[in-house]
């Protein structure tokens, strides 16, 4: 009795471990065009530039293998500093001016005022414009002499300075377009954070007598750090990659003041066609983010909280 029992479960676990193939074939086949494209188009290249940093490539000779000297060149390159440099100045300006500006905008937008929707479709639109557009349109803003903005100056007696033609103003005139291109981006984010934060918190807050003041740095701002990580992630590596701007606008001058470390990389990979310089230069600067990530991951453990306790906690 008992052999004739077991008899049908031997016949079905074939059966069973077929389907399971044929489940899992299935699978595959559905996530293949991601796999395809994943493999060509980013894992391919990612391997391919850390070989290709070893070599000297002009794309025309076959590659040279010269070990690490593409690695000695560049340590050694006084304009490899200054990329680096300008780009982490820019990095640390941006991103808080972005996070405050856009979280100061998610504010004053999550009250009720008239024709919110409107505003916010406003304060969003320059997330979807194009960046050469952009890029265009600020020049012109940044015009010294027939700009927009040293119009306004004038108006009240004030001389304009050369904004992109001047070292100084240069970074600051970038980091003011960048917050104002990114700022709608930050603010739907935050948006969702606010109105996710429950009322009951308000409501027992203002039993117990606490002020406006009070609320947003006791209840909205904490309640808001995952999403101010978020946000801090994300918008150090725009600002680590920023091109468009310096390709357009600047061309890395005046006296390299706005030379960006990935306009830097392109000036060598196809300008110069130093690929086995570009390449290694772009394995440094994955190693450069990595580090910085790293470093706010590991910071978030003393301020983001996460349901009312620290990250670390959790």
């Amino acid at each position: 009795m008992l052999g004739q029992l077991a008899r049908p479960q031997a016949t079905n676990a074939p059966r069973r471990f077929g389907f399971r193939i044929s489940e899992a074939v299935t699978g595959y086949l559905f996530i293949s065009p991601w796999i395809i494209g994943f493999s060509v188009f980013t894992l391919g290249p990612f391997v391919a530039t850390f070989v290709l940093s070893f070599m000297e490539w002009n794309l025309i000779k076959p590659p040279e293998f010269i070990g690490l000297e593409n690695y000695v060149a560049l340590f050694n390159d006084p304009l490899f500093w200054q990329s680096l440099k300008v780009t982490t100045v820019y990095a640390l300006g941006r991103v808080p001016l972005g996070i405050i500006v856009g979280l100061s905008a998610a504010l004053l937008l999550n009250q009720k005022v008239k024709f919110v929707g409107l505003w916010r479709v406003v304060y969003y639109m320059p997330v979807v414009l194009p960046p050469i557009a952009v890029s265009l349109l600020w020049m012109w803003i940044f015009n010294p002499d027939y700009g927009i903005l040293n119009g306004i100056l004038w108006l009240f007696g004030i001389r304009g300075p050369a904004w992109l033609q001047d070292e100084v103003t240069v970074l600051p005139s970038l980091m003011m377009m960048a917050v104002w291109g990114m700022m709608g981006r930050y603010m739907i984010v935050y948006l969702s954070g606010l109105q996710s934060i429950a009322q009951e918190l308000y409501e027992a807050a203002a039993i117990d007598g606490a002020n406006a003041f009070y609320k947003f740095f006791k209840i909205t701002l904490p309640m808001m750090t995952p999403i101010i990580f978020f946000n801090l992630v994300m918008g150090m590596m725009d600002s680590f990659k920023l091109f468009t701007q310096a390709f357009v606008m600047t061309g890395g001058g005046p006296r390299y003041a706005s030379l960006f470390y990935v306009y830097y990389l392109y000036q060598h990979a196809f300008q110069r066609f130093h690929m086995g310089y570009a390449s290694a230069m772009a394995w440094v600067f994955f190693l450069i983010i990595m580090a910085f990530t790293l470093l706010v991951f590991r910071s978030s453990r003393a301020w983001v909280y996460y349901e009312g306790t620290l990250a670390k906690g959790r």
